[in-house]
């Protein structure tokens, strides 16, 4: 039997850890955000790009169902507005994940652990009607940012990219431990091609092809 289709949908996704966001990959092509657990509530860079993206997209919250999780979403609802935030929830379940020796101080999976169709359900609760819809590629008309781009600007792939990179994340007010591909949607999300183009060269002292 195939596999169900991933789940479509404009909105940002985001979760407490990196093990959550590589489980949710296999289930939606959103763009997925991981929180950093409680680091959020110090982390001012990742706080205002979720204000943005928040207005920009909307939310789809989605953290584990102990006390610490619910800490976490009630801090980035109230953070980013409750209008901007779809919330989706897993069940409290006794267990432990497998990479974990063992379990957490409450004894509940987290949202790695939970099954599948159960997260896949409560995803498509949260979205009613609005699963489904295609992510936008960029934040205006105009061709998307690719992987080749952050290449050509020296932000990946070549000598000095780190320094870069943090340069203008820095600049530009973002989390300086982006991963490339969230650096990409970010990218995507916020600004158009010919925007970044100008502000990456600015930047890192590059000069416009004539």
């Amino acid at each position: 039997m195939s596999a169900p289709e991933r789940i479509h949908t404009s909105r940002v996704l985001v979760v407490e850890g990196k093990y959550d966001a590589a489980r949710l990959a296999r289930l939606t092509d959103a763009m997925i955000l991981p929180t950093g657990g409680f680091a959020i509530f110090s982390d001012k860079k990742r706080q205002r790009l979720l204000k943005e993206l928040a207005v920009q997209n909307g939310l789809i919250l989605l953290t584990d169902s102990d006390r610490a999780g619910f800490q976490i979403r009630t801090y980035i609802t109230n953070l980013v507005g409750a209008e901007h935030v779809a919330q989706a929830y897993v069940p409290a379940l006794p267990g432990k994940e497998r990479r974990k020796a063992a379990p957490g101080k409450e004894g509940l999976l987290g949202v790695e652990g939970v099954p599948d169709e159960i997260v896949r359900q409560n995803l498509l609760d949260a979205l009613g009607p609005e699963a489904g819809a295609a992510p936008p590629l960029a934040a205006a008309a105009g061709r998307p940012v690719t992987y080749g781009d952050l290449y050509d600007w020296g932000l990946s792939g070549t000598a000095g990219a780190a320094e870069r990179k943090y340069r203008l994340l820095a600049a530009l007010g973002l989390p300086p431990r982006l991963s490339k591909k969230e650096m990409l949607e970010v990218f995507n999300r916020l600004y158009t091609f010919e925007q970044l183009d100008k502000l990456v060269r600015a930047v890192t002292n590059q000069e416009t092809p004539q």
